[in-house]
């Protein structure tokens, strides 16, 4: 009797074992993630950045400390958190998230300040097979933008990139003429009208944003104003100007971000 526990115990400790298996995911082509979907894996990627600013998604998250370890201490993260036109342009507002780590399948920027070349990242983590996205709407305009990650390699054509030559800037620039298109973990904006228009980065503190809630009492009326300082409300309540398209709004002079 206790040889069959013996066996029954051994079998469930291979099960357990094969159940935390390796997974390697390509930072080039991509790697088919769905039957991985939902499970723990002891999960390894390799990563090449450039000195300066990069995009980043991953289907599973990283911890501040994590990014820090994989990335250096002096990096930068940055989440998509609005758009505004500017007249024949359109500008992109980054806000710094690095204490709230990696989020899986979400995209970012990350500044880099290491030498050209490939990072590891190798932990144990919980796998998410999804679309990597954030869908925006610019201000004053129905002009939509979508910030994505390339789960596989991704032509560029009709989308914007950030250009190793324009990487000090985080600056997205049209890449239908470049051949590499977007390779897996990168990410790419997409804007509804096309590939014409002339996109700024603009990059924020975390603390430069504030709640609706800090700023003001329920019952407070206040003036609304976009980022271009046109008045587009005037005497709203904090729970009226909740109702607002998402985006970042000034009130009483703090810059205030609508979700």
């Amino acid at each position: 009797m206790k040889k069959i526990y013996l066996i029954a115990a051994l079998a469930v400790m291979s099960l357990a074992a094969s159940a935390q298996q390796t997974l390697n995911i390509s930072t080039l082509n991509g790697t088919n993630l769905s039957r991985f979907d939902g499970q723990e894996c002891n999960v390894v990627v390799n990563r090449y950045m450039f000195n300066g600013w990069n995009t980043i998604a991953l289907p599973f998250a990283l911890t501040e400390s994590e990014v820090n370890e994989a990335f250096g201490t002096d990096c930068q993260l940055e989440k998509l958190v609005a758009v505004e036109n500017n007249g024949s342009a359109m500008n992109l507002y980054f806000q710094d998230c690095k204490a709230a780590g990696i989020e899986a399948n979400t995209p970012y920027i990350i500044h880099f300040t290491g030498e050209n070349g490939y990072r590891r990242i190798a932990k144990t983590a919980v796998v998410t097979d999804a679309e990597a996205a954030i869908t925006l709407m610019a201000k004053g305009n129905v002009e939509t933008v979508t910030m994505a990650g390339a789960r596989q390699h991704t032509p560029g054509e009709g989308l914007y990139g950030i250009l190793a030559a324009d990487n000090s800037e985080a600056r997205f620039v049209a890449v239908d003429n470049t051949k590499s298109g977007f390779y897996a973990s990168r990410c790419y904006i997409k804007v509804a009208s096309g590939n014409d228009i002339q996109l700024n980065t603009i990059h924020m503190g975390a603390n430069e944003v504030t709640s609706i809630a800090a700023i003001a009492k329920s019952n407070e009326k206040m003036d609304v104003y976009n980022l271009s300082g046109m008045r587009i409300a005037k005497g709203v309540s904090a729970k009226e100007m909740g109702k607002l398209q998402p985006g970042i709004y000034v009130v009483n002079g703090q810059k205030v971000f609508v979700k």
